[in-house]
């Protein structure tokens, strides 16, 4: 047997909130919407991983979602450009990364991040 695909689901009241900040923010595709589900993601190959923590590292809680940007500097003026208050960096951590911490609409703790080359 191989897994073929994992898709993280978030409740939402407001499905059409996730567009602002997924699509329009973030940059994903809409893949599909009937309404009472909205899927954004990438129509190009995209790595999916399910990770588990006791925290989120450098002391921070564990982040509902994370998501790998290639041009954090421009995530994060998208985000304050929004009035998104950024909870936590931009950060550059031991483990090879830069990020920040924000909530989506749903209140969802998202960990935005670029590996460092």
């Amino acid at each position: 047997m191989k897994v073929n695909r994992i898709v993280a689901n978030v409740a939402a009241s407001d499905v059409a909130a996730a567009k602002s900040f997924y699509l329009d923010i973030l940059g994903l595709d809409p893949l599909m919407d009937f309404g009472w589900i909205a899927t954004y993601g990438s129509s190009e190959t995209m790595q999916v991983q399910i990770s588990f923590a006791s925290e989120g590292g450098s002391g921070t809680p564990v982040p509902d979602l994370s998501i790998e940007v290639d041009d954090l500097d421009e995530a994060l003026h998208r985000m304050k450009g929004a009035g998104i208050a950024i909870e936590y960096g931009p950060a550059d951590e031991p483990w090879g990364v830069r990020r920040f911490y924000v909530r989506d609409p749903f209140g969802r703790l998202i960990n935005v991040l670029q590996h460092r080359s």
